[in-house]
């Protein structure tokens, strides 16, 4: 059944492929020159926002900007930086991550807009909580009409949302650094499934607390962890400095490759990089504006701009240093390995064991940041279909796929995942793109006022 389904998403994902380049790419260089890059220019103002400096007490919302942000970027901060940037560079060389650096800086404005809209049109329920995201901006902002696009959207989140992924490669880390199996006598299979449970255990102890709870976990968990892996990134670029100036010239030169364009590969490359990209920071997707239509803000375009920041720290700097050490400790050079594998032969090969243990502990800590606050996407899209609170029955559905994941390939939860992503992406960007003179407007009038 797994082999069948394997062969069908990959018949499926040159179309994905597409729909991701002309939705993603194509809307977000339409904002940019619609916008003519105006909310670049407030990156240093969005880093004021995100401080509080112009927060104001009659604020209303249920989490402040900090906490949106910290819970978005612990669901994008995770896996897809550690991993998903090995998978890139296994399958396209160093040169992808040119071209997730490209992706990110597109969707660095398109976070802007989607999470303004998200606040601009989120709507406010009889017990004074707010919802928020592409399914609300969809139907309040173009109109009772564009429902079917709001539905097509929850129906196509329910897969992409699932922590397939996730949870897959935390189980390859667990597997290769423990080594559980030599401790007692049970099959690679039997491993990988007490895995899952123990995951789904502690999973569902955390999802059902609420949207405070997930936010106060991702509050404390996400610096902690940030902070761990660029301890350990910056020791082996110390132990490895030589060869980090040559390591940039590789991803550039690489990216170029023009004989790999006579050969049909550069640009397979270029999509490979945004498809990773798209992975690594969901810019797009729709799935931050559904954390940051719940903050605290009476004015949208601020929470526009410390969502801008998300892709910023999740792709150019996270995974830039995730490539980074895998080039300069030569661990692209193994083909045998692919997806955590490889990440983990760098840190090896720099660290010893050491680097193994921190790896683990890395990765145990993005898994759960993103298992926490990923559930919180899928109840929303869930609670939108069924017009009720549907957060339990979402959960469930949650908490169950947790132990399916830990035993699939690798290569069969990327390939669902990216053609979710795929499917997610279409109506969303269609209303940002349909949406965004009234951003740009908002954009240019708080400019005036706030006479940056």
């Amino acid at each position: 059944m797994l082999e069948n389904s394997q062969k069908i998403i990959d018949q499926l994902i040159p179309w994905a492929e597409w729909a991701v380049l002309v939705f993603v790419i194509g809307g977000g260089l339409f904002l940019l020159l619609a916008s003519k890059g105006l909310p670049y220019r407030f990156f240093k103002h969005s880093i004021d926002v995100l401080r509080g400096k112009y927060d104001h007490p009659e604020d209303v919302g249920e989490v402040n900007h900090i906490q949106a942000l910290s819970s978005a970027v612990a669901a994008t901060v995770g896996m897809g930086n550690i991993s998903g940037v090995a998978i890139a560079i296994y399958n396209g060389g160093p040169g992808v991550v040119f071209w997730m650096w490209i992706t990110a800086l597109i969707g660095m404005g398109i976070k802007f807009y989607s999470c303004t809209l998200a606040v601009m049109f989120r709507k406010e329920t009889s017990n004074k909580l707010f919802l928020g995201g592409p399914m609300y901006y969809i139907e309040e902002g173009m109109g009772k009409n564009a429902k079917p696009l709001a539905l097509f959207y929850c129906l196509a989140g329910l897969v992409g949302v699932l922590p397939v992924f996730t949870v897959n490669q935390f189980t390859q880390t667990f597997m290769e650094v423990i080594q559980p199996q030599s401790i007692i006598s049970l099959s690679l299979f039997q491993w990988k499934l007490i895995i899952g449970l123990l995951l789904s255990a502690l999973t569902a102890w955390v999802i059902f607390g609420g949207l405070k709870k997930i936010a106060s976990v991702s509050v404390s968990l996400v610096p902690l962890m940030v902070l761990l892996y660029f301890g350990s990134v910056v020791v082996v670029l110390i132990q490895n400095y030589t060869a980090i100036v040559p390591a940039f010239k590789l991803i550039f030169v690489n990216a170029f490759d023009f004989q790999s364009l006579v050969q049909g590969g550069f640009w397979g490359m270029v999509i490979l990089g945004v498809r990773r990209a798209v992975f690594s920071n969901e810019a797009g997707l729709g799935t931050a504006p559904m954390f940051h239509g719940q903050s605290k803000t009476h004015v949208p375009v601020q929470e526009g701009l410390v969502a801008m920041l998300g892709p910023f720290i999740d792709t150019i700097v996270v995974c830039t240093f995730t490539a980074l050490i895998i080039i300069v400790s030569g661990a692209y050079l193994d083909t045998t390995n692919n997806g955590i594998l490889m990440t983990l032969s760098a840190f090896e090969n720099s660290l010893g064991l050491t680097g193994r243990i921190i790896l683990m502990l890395l990765v145990s800590a993005f898994a759960l940041s993103t298992l926490f606050t990923y559930s919180y996407y899928g109840t929303k899209c869930l609670s939108y279909l069924t017009g009720r609170n549907s957060g339990n029955t979402y959960n469930i559905i949650y908490i169950i796929s947790i132990s399916f994941a830990a035993v699939a390939t690798v290569g069969l939860v990327v390939g669902l995942i990216d053609l979710a992503y795929a499917l997610m992406c279409i109506p969303n960007m269609i209303a940002v793109v349909w949406l965004s003179p009234k951003v740009t407007k908002a954009l240019q009038e708080y400019q005036v006022k706030m006479k940056l």
